[in-house]
């Protein structure tokens, strides 16, 4: 990269030494244009504390691509960048590099030099002009903005224009200043001389006038010394006639070219307005477009786009979900109630108690056990004076509890169901409830299942996908199904039978993304009373009566309102266990007895 420095006289030093002011430079910078284009080289000048760039040196005649004020620039050298500097002026920054550290730390110099030297921009400038603050100021400030805030080409040419008249105004001042300044000794010396010759003359009175002007006769006969006036050029040479015509046509170029600016300005400001104006009537008719488009849309029927999926962003309301659901519940029972009539009865003998008894040796035999202790400790417990527990349902010896519980904002709560049937014992309700061969009989929420593994005689693993319920997603459950009986430690106890299913993992069946792997833990637990029959005969279904506890921890694995989940529990679990006992009862009238 070249740098030059150039004055009237040709020297090389950064300063004028005729007139003390900082000299010219000139040099190749790279300077920063965008990120498409990068660095470019370009010519600099650096000239009456304005920093100018042209694309080359040799397009300087026509004009410069932009320049900065440096009266108010703030140069910054790059932390890290050796040969790079910014200047910036209010919202306008260059970001130059120069060949190495040497020539950038000169640049840095000679910029700082104009700033500090620049007549325009020092104190004792500002204080002797006084009057033209106002108007450097506002041309300093048009300079900043030049090149970043109005890109048109002719109001860049005005300022430019600006620019010039605002040096030639500053010199122009300093000289009328001198000349003002020399007028007022010279005066003041005039006034002397005159005072002193009076005196010494008073009595004193010429009959003639002398040839070169000296003396003469005044109209009230005093006689006074005329000096000459002040030569054509004025004080130190200065024409003052001259001076004020070039001040006076400088001023006129000046508001001559301020006017040209204040009317593209405004020509350029309404164009920015019938654009904005365009521009925000563009918007409002995309926004009408778009609550309409939304009108429209919530006026359709929900048929099961992804918008309307249960979710926290559904469309679909709580009382929209709430409907949708419990229209789709009353179908499945109108088929269930035609299912029903047709069914074939399954002849599935069950098996003696004694089989169940027995502690299993799989793999998963210490998490059945667990959860079968659980269950014996605390699902057996009283509700009574427990708060948490609400009562939400009571029909007959039917009686549905609820505890409340959300986590992350899905819907835990826990159910407990109690009840008491005639005719039916402990092990043929737990026996019914876990056989998969009759699961379809009397379940109809399942779609579909299959028994992925057998675990032993009384456990196994299932994988269910129930009934879609829309606009709620399809579930599917895998779970450890085991029935156990828990012998009485109290020979007046009954015995307890017990069907446990809590969820588990299984390589052959992964969740997939048809459907919403739901968390269970579910038990049935029965105890069977005998009243004794009345003289020797024998004991009959009349005389036996199973209480029943069921309990249902779900993690439906998904969102939906927990208005609706709640609603749809308490609907639907009094229906299952009726429905269940019934099929039980059904299946076991008059066939014997099985304790």
């Amino acid at each position: 990269m070249s740098e030059k420095s150039s004055n009237s006289s040709g020297s090389d030093e950064d300063v004028d030494p005729e007139s003390g002011h900082p000299v010219e430079l000139g040099g190749v910078l790279s300077k920063w244009t965008n990120y498409i284009h990068g660095w470019q080289d370009r010519w600099v000048v650096l000239k009456n504390n304005t920093l100018s760039y042209y694309k080359s040196e040799d397009e300087r005649e026509y004009g410069c691509r932009g320049s900065l004020c440096l009266s108010k620039a703030i140069i910054t050298p790059h932390e890290f960048d050796e040969c790079r500097i910014d200047i910036s002026v209010n919202d306008s920054v260059w970001y130059l590099r120069a060949e190495d550290p040497e020539h950038r730390l000169r640049w840095i110099d000679s910029i700082e030099l104009h700033k500090v030297e620049s007549g325009y921009g020092s104190e004792s400038s500002l204080r002797r002009h006084g009057s033209m603050l106002s108007l450097t100021s506002a041309a300093s400030g048009f300079s900043a903005t030049s090149t970043s805030s109005f890109k048109g080409h002719s109001l860049r040419e005005k300022l430019a224009e600006m620019e010039t008249f605002r040096d030639i105004l500053c010199r122009q001042v300093d000289t009328l200043q001198k000349y003002f300044d020399g007028c007022a000794d010279g005066v003041s010396k005039d006034e002397f001389q005159r005072d002193k010759v009076v005196e010494e003359d008073e009595d004193d009175f010429p009959t003639s006038t002398r040839p070169n002007g000296d003396c003469l006769h005044n109209n009230n006969g005093s006689k006074e010394k005329l000096f000459l006036p002040a030569s054509p050029k004025g004080m130190n040479g200065i024409d003052f006639k001259g001076e004020a015509i070039t001040f006076k046509a400088t001023t006129a170029g000046i508001l001559s070219t301020l006017s040209h600016c204040i009317e593209l300005m405004v020509k350029r400001e309404d164009s920015w307005q019938k654009r904005l104006d365009k521009e925000l009537e563009k918007r409002r008719r995309v926004e009408d477009a778009y609550k309409s488009a939304l009108s429209e849309l919530k006026k359709k029927s929900h048929y099961g786009g992804p918008d309307y999926e249960e979710g926290p962003n559904s469309l679909i309301n709580e009382e929209e979900f709430f409907d949708a659901v419990e229209a789709a519940l009353d179908r499945q029972d109108k088929i269930e109630e035609q299912s029903e009539k047709v069914r074939i009865p399954r002849l599935t003998p069950v098996p003696p108690g004694d089989a169940y008894s027995v502690i299993g040796t799989h793999r998963f035999a210490k998490q059945v056990e667990d959860v079968v202790q659980n269950h014996m400790t605390y699902s057996l417990q009283d509700m009574g004076g427990d708060a948490n527990w609400q009562l939400v349902v009571e029909e007959g010896e039917m009686k549905v509890y609820r505890r409340e519980v959300e986590e992350n904002g899905i819907v835990l709560d826990p159910l407990k169901a109690t009840h008491a049937v005639k005719g039916v014992t402990g092990h043929e309700l737990c026996h019914y409830f876990w056989d998969t061969d009759v699961r379809n009989d009397w379940e109809t929420t399942i779609e579909n299942f299959n028994v992925v593994e057998t675990l032993s005689d009384n456990a196994v693993i299932v994988y269910q996908t129930h009934k879609r319920v829309w606009p709620a997603s399809q579930r599917d459950v895998l779970y450890l199904s085991a029935i156990r009986k828990i012998l009485a430690t109290n020979e007046n106890d009954p015995d307890t039978w017990l069907v446990c299913n809590f969820s588990v993992d299984h390589d052959n069946a992964q969740p997939t993304n048809r459907c919403i792997r739901a968390k269970i833990n579910v038990a049935m637990i029965c105890q069977t009373l005998v009243s004794p029959p009345e003289g020797n005969k024998e004991i009959s279904r009349d005389n036996v009566l199973c209480k029943i506890t069921y309990v249902a921890n779900v993690n439906p694995g998904g969102w939906a309102p927990a208005s609706v989940l709640r609603a749809v529990a308490k609907r639907e679990y009094p229906k299952f266990l009726k429905r269940f006992t019934g099929y039980v009862q059904e299946k076991t009238s008059g066939k014997p007895i099985l304790f």
